[in-house]
């Protein structure tokens, strides 16, 4: 699944550092903690290599 806004593209990558132990778990908040707990290292991956440029900052 491919982010849909640039915050869930980066709240994506938050999470994936803390899966891969480069982040502190307890510093997660929001949806970034919502997706450290229910999605895999390959799906955080995916959705955090998204490229920014073409998506909007927030979704509609």
């Amino acid at each position: 699944m491919k982010a849909q806004s640039q915050i869930q593209q980066k709240a994506a990558g938050a999470a994936l550092a803390a899966k891969r132990g480069e982040a502190k778990v307890k510093d997660l908040q929001g949806a970034s903690k919502d997706m450290y707990e229910t999605m895999t290292e390959g799906e955080l991956e995916e959705m955090a290599g998204t490229a920014r440029r073409d998506l909007p900052e927030r979704k509609s």
